[in-house]
């Protein structure tokens, strides 16, 4: 309800009719995840309570979004659709076959993502690049009040149920860590963003740390719009050490340029010399994939991380670098098998954000680490930390004492009920580099 341009331009012409519609024909493979699901039920019954508080309802739709929009609008007369700017190739085409009903508004970004260019007019395919022009944009506008009542129409057009579309899991129910962890909504977004302060002194160092609570867990509600990234960023502008912060914010932005310019991104690599890089397939590979996904690698950092995902719906983001590298780098198997278990499994799964970040790790991408810096996973762990993170999250080793529990196998102390190592770095980084060697 805060900061949202689109809302108040509707207010401002007269009566408002919110809906939200569930389009999963649209986004063909990428439709929203199971993990996604579970926190838009909860989102979505959050909106219609503060719509409700305002004089108004939500109405919800599903099917195709062009053609509920189009009926919707015979149903009432309504002359007019206000909606914030999305950037996923499937939403624009939605945009343009709508013409001039629509009128976008920016509501999820620190600036319009089409005004950050480079000298030639393109979008901008490097990170700092993008970070160095964006300065001519920031600070962003100042965030908007919510309205104070909204104006509702003489007669209200039918709505389906939000239980009627069987969001939340049931068998089995595996949503009882993401309970425990989430509360969806914008009431709970705007308490992160006034816990800000507390975290930003050392946000830099802690945010690579997984066994501390270090990171700000705003993604999810970020990607929800439960809260505008400008809201998040003016929330630090007393904090003098909010640079690494807003980068991290900023990056958003950045990910739905890469896929405005290139909407293919999540299934095609970004430098196509990687096209002929040969990814393990078959039967073994297969069974390091679904270890991989269990978290049942023998690599305690691995396996925490992969636990984490499964329980709660979210990684850490040290963490989240470590499996994607592992994945990639350790089992050669192709980034996209990666992609598509962390869409169907995070909260916060982004179009942009996912494909960006994936194809960084495996250096397939246009702004990404070169294929051969391998990460070393165990050498990760001990670095940040992690002793107290994998204790949570992989319990056969909670007894073990740092150093050791970071390579229990190495050091001779490997529990029977958890897995010896699916590979050993050495061969798994001289089998990468050789793959790799193939396509020079």
């Amino acid at each position: 309800m805060r900061d949202h341009p689109a809302l108040l331009a509707a207010v401002d012409e007269g009566a408002v009719i919110p809906v939200y519609i569930l389009d999963d024909d649209a986004p063909g493979a990428w439709r929203i995840g199971g993990a996604q699901r579970w926190w838009l039920h909860h989102s979505l019954a959050r909106l219609g309570e503060a719509l409700a508080e305002k004089g108004s309802r939500l109405i919800l739709r599903r099917g195709d979004a062009l053609g509920q929009l189009r009926s919707l609008m015979h149903e009432t007369g309504a002359a007019r659709i206000h909606a914030s700017t999305q950037y996923e190739p499937w939403w624009r085409r939605v945009d343009t076959a709508l013409g001039d009903a629509l009128h976008l508004h920016e509501g999820n970004h620190l600036c319009r993502v089409e005004d950050v260019r480079t000298g030639s007019g393109a979008p901008f395919r490097i990170y700092s690049s993008f970070w160095k022009a964006l300065q001519a944009h920031l600070p962003p506008p100042r965030p908007l009040p919510a309205p104070d009542a909204i104006p509702a129409p003489g007669q209200w057009p039918t709505t389906e149920t939000l239980s009627d579309w069987a969001l939340l899991p049931t068998t089995p129910d595996w949503s009882t860590g993401f309970d425990a962890d989430w509360t969806p909504g914008e009431a709970e977004a705007q308490r992160k963003v006034e816990a800000l302060g507390a975290l930003l002194s050392g946000y830099d160092v802690q945010r690579n740390l997984p066994a501390e609570d270090g990171t700000t867990r705003l993604s999810p509600h970020l990607h929800f719009g439960e809260v505008s990234a400008r809201s998040v960023w003016h929330a630090t502008d007393r904090h003098a050490d909010a640079t690494g912060f807003r980068k991290e914010l900023a990056w958003r932005d950045f990910t739905d340029g890469v896929v405005m310019a290139l909407p293919d991104y999540a299934t095609v690599n970004g430098r196509s010399r990687y096209d002929d890089l040969p990814w393990r397939t078959g039967r073994a590979a297969k069974g390091d994939l679904q270890a991989w996904q269990r978290g049942r690698t023998g690599y305690p950092i691995v396996d925490a991380g992969m636990r984490q995902l499964w329980h709660s719906g979210w990684m850490h983001n040290r963490v989240r670098m470590i499996t994607a590298s592992f994945l990639v780098k350790h089992l050669l198997i192709d980034w996209r098998e990666g992609e598509r278990w962390f869409w169907d499994c995070l909260v916060d799964a982004d179009y942009g954000n996912n494909a960006v970040n994936w194809q960084w790790v495996a250096g397939t991408g246009v702004d990404a680490n070169m294929f051969g810096r391998i990460m070393a996973p165990l050498g990760q762990s001990e670095k940040f930390a992690a002793g107290d993170y994998i204790r949570r999250w992989v319990p056969e080793l909670a007894d073990l004492p740092d150093p050791a529990i970071h390579d229990p196998e190495a050091a001779g102390c490997r529990p029977g009920d958890y897995p010896a190592k699916i590979i050993g770095h050495r061969e798994a980084r001289e089998r990468a580099l050789a793959a790799a060697a193939t396509l020079r």
